[in-house]
């Protein structure tokens, strides 16, 4: 998976590219504990993230919980792919999918 950030003022556009799973994780949660302190509003391009695993919807739901209560989040650009795994584990209901 590859991760870009971009960040504007108080608000961070992390495009994610690849797998989000069990392997991949961990290395966007590191990612998100350096940046989520310093930001008021997180947004998520997931326009080429083909494949998203529980683990995956673990660090979404962390960030989610952080950025409430900071700012908010969304995540832009989902695939049918993604969009039904979202809407199986009842994440399109908590997230702000646009």
């Amino acid at each position: 998976m590859t991760i870009n950030k971009k960040e504007n003022g108080s608000v961070m556009t992390i495009n994610l590219e690849g797998r989000l799973d069990t392997t991949t994780s961990p290395t966007l949660e590191k990612e998100l504990n350096e940046v989520l302190p310093n930001i008021t509003e997180l947004v998520f391009d997931f326009s080429k993230l083909e494949y998203i695993s529980s683990a995956g919807l673990r660090v979404l739901l962390t960030a989610h919980k952080v950025m409430s209560r900071k700012g908010g989040m969304k995540v832009t650009n989902v695939n049918e792919i993604v969009q039904e795994v979202f809407d199986v584990t009842g994440f399109s209901d908590i997230l702000t999918i646009e």
